[in-house]
């Protein structure tokens, strides 16, 4: 039965997987992040999954600081793909202080803390 799962449970199920997967409403054409059942821009039922391209850029972003003992600093970003959702994530590989708004990235999914996780390097090219 494969509405069994709920849409986060879904979403995370692809991210077991390997999959950035986002919802599209049959209604109104926009992808939706955070999933749900229902479309927050015209209020569609119509939801289906799709694979994310992985494009996008870096829409907000902050440093957490801790300290070298604890795995020093890292960044905490909202990213914008280009399907046009935006989520919170990480870019990895590169030093926290350099990430900046409007940088181009590749997301992926990853691991934190043992669970797979929707993350991000900087865009080739």
């Amino acid at each position: 039965m494969e509405n069994s799962l709920g849409p986060d449970a879904k979403f995370r199920d692809g991210l077991s997987k390997g999959q950035i997967n986002l919802q599209k409403c049959g209604d109104c054409s926009q992808f939706i992040f955070f999933p749900r059942i229902n479309c927050p821009h015209c209020g569609g039922t119509s939801l289906t999954w799709h694979s994310a391209s992985g494009k996008g850029e870096v829409h907000t972003t902050t440093t957490v600081r801790r300290r070298a003992e604890k795995g020093g600093d890292y960044n905490v970003c909202m990213i914008e793909l280009s399907e046009g959702v935006r989520m919170m994530s990480r870019v990895d590989d590169i030093d926290p202080h350099d990430v900046k708004i409007g940088m181009p990235i590749t997301a992926f999914v990853g691991d934190i803390d043992g669970a797979p996780a929707v993350l991000c390097k900087p865009a080739e090219g």
